[in-house]
């Protein structure tokens, strides 16, 4: 991984967005702060996403996207068994969790849900987002001899309930939400066998 003097300005302003309302939603983030996080002037900020905020919301959140698709497709590929996977990645998120002092949950959630009704691009970059995850799910479920229907459906299941357990395990600060939905969606996952 880059270190944040190895990449570019635009690319170094879109991780700081992406952080930043990870972090505190789209309204606690201003320009300001991204310029300031991204170590970048606020000229850099407007030249690259003339768009102003909600541009960069859109791009924070594809960034998000890309990041957490890199995580679940490593691993659901280092584990043959989707239901073996299930609890891998439950305990990928939970030291995610941990070792960001509970303050990185899902990157595409805060964002999204306190400004989707008003800004349909966000929403739609949310939308696109969660079903890029379920594709990946869905994919290994089929992969692994699960009929299409059932691996759709059951694909769905596993991203919600990651969502629901990662927001939980942020509130609480403690890994149990998510190692229970690792748990059992692994035996959800294993009585469709």
């Amino acid at each position: 991984m880059r270190t944040k003097h190895e990449v570019g300005t635009r690319e170094r302003i879109v991780r700081a967005t992406s952080r930043l309302m990870q972090r505190q939603g789209y309204e606690g983030t201003g320009l300001k702060d991204i310029s300031r996080e991204a170590e970048a002037t606020l000229g850099s900020v407007y030249h690259f996403f003339p768009g102003g905020k909600v541009e960069l919301a859109v791009e924070a959140i594809g960034h998000g996207d890309r990041e957490f698709a890199d995580l679940l497709r490593a691993v659901l590929e280092r584990e043959d068994d989707p239901a073996d996977a299930m609890v891998a990645c439950a305990r990928e998120l939970a030291t995610g969790m941990r070792d960001s002092e509970w303050m990185d949950g899902c990157p595409v959630t805060t964002t999204a849900l306190e400004s989707a009704r008003r800004l349909p691009q966000v929403r739609d970059a949310a939308e696109r987002a969660f079903a890029h995850w379920h594709g990946i799910v869905r994919d290994k479920l089929t992969a692994a001899g699960f009929d299409d229907a059932t691996a759709s459906d059951l694909a769905h299941t596993v991203v919600s309930t990651f969502e629901g357990a990662e927001m939980t395990a942020q509130i609480t600060h403690s890994t149990t939400p998510l190692d229970l939905a690792g748990t059992h969606l692994a035996r959800l996952v294993r009585s469709y066998r």
